[in-house]
């Protein structure tokens, strides 16, 4: 497959960003009235049309505009997003709030979903290899509109009850990169293609696990990453 031109990875980027912030199709006028792209609207269209060719972006009924796929996804937190880093204030703030409950495992696992619920606005969720779970946040994922379709919702808060299932999903197999995204299409669950998942695995001398986000596609990967990576670093660190 030929690589994307420069302008297709910029279009499809703003694309990808309106989308994050509106959960709304994204249309060639819109990203012509507001990003500087030199082009005409016509040439943003044919853009648009050819990256749809390509499984980037998609036309969702009969909407003029274009929602990314979820390969789009991949390639912006592969290659175009730039992660927010946390500051050294939240840093210290999370490691003393969760490293404080270090001496009971239970406590931790709760307190570090919870944190990581609270300072990411999203439904969390921790597993280890023995199949048990915490999780913590779910009125959160009501704050975004997939998951106003109540089988979404109910599709999502089964599988918080299936230990095994959700340690399948987060520990099985080998991963690429130390932080895994994963979209609900590739599950072959019904009802689950809207969801996005940000995930970390971390070790202690006892056990292994995962540390999860669970939201829609349209997670703030370039914040929600690092949080979600720092905080499976503390449980590493826990006893380590």
């Amino acid at each position: 497959m030929e690589p994307l031109t420069q302008r297709q990875i910029q279009i499809l980027k703003n694309v990808i960003e309106e989308y994050i912030e509106t959960a709304e199709p994204v249309g060639s006028d819109n990203l012509d009235r507001k990003y500087n792209l030199g082009v005409s609207p016509a040439t943003i269209r044919n853009e648009m049309a050819t990256l749809t060719n390509l499984g980037y972006l998609r036309q969702p009924h009969t909407s003029a505009g274009r929602i990314p796929s979820p390969k789009a996804m991949k390639f912006y937190v592969d290659q175009l997003m730039q992660e927010k880093q946390l500051t050294v204030g939240e840093e210290v703030a999370a490691k003393q709030r969760v490293l404080e409950t270090r001496d009971n495992f239970e406590k931790l696992m709760q307190e570090a979903t919870l944190a990581l619920s609270q300072s990411t606005k999203t439904l969390t969720v921790a597993v280890i290899d023995n199949g048990e779970v915490w999780h913590s946040g779910y009125a959160n994922i009501l704050l975004s509109p997939e998951f106003y379709n109540i089988d979404v919702t109910a599709q999502v808060l089964a599988l918080l009850e299936e230990g095994k299932r959700i340690r399948d999903l987060l520990m099985l197999g080998e991963w690429d990169e130390p932080v895994e995204i994963m979209f609900g299409e590739d599950t072959g669950w019904q009802n689950f293609e809207p969801v996005g998942i940000i995930a970390c695995r971390f070790t202690t001398p006892q056990t292994k696990g995962a540390l999860a986000v669970i939201g829609s596609t349209r997670l703030n990967y370039p914040v929600i990453i690092p949080v979600v990576r720092y905080f499976s670093s503390l449980l590493s660190e826990a006893y380590n």
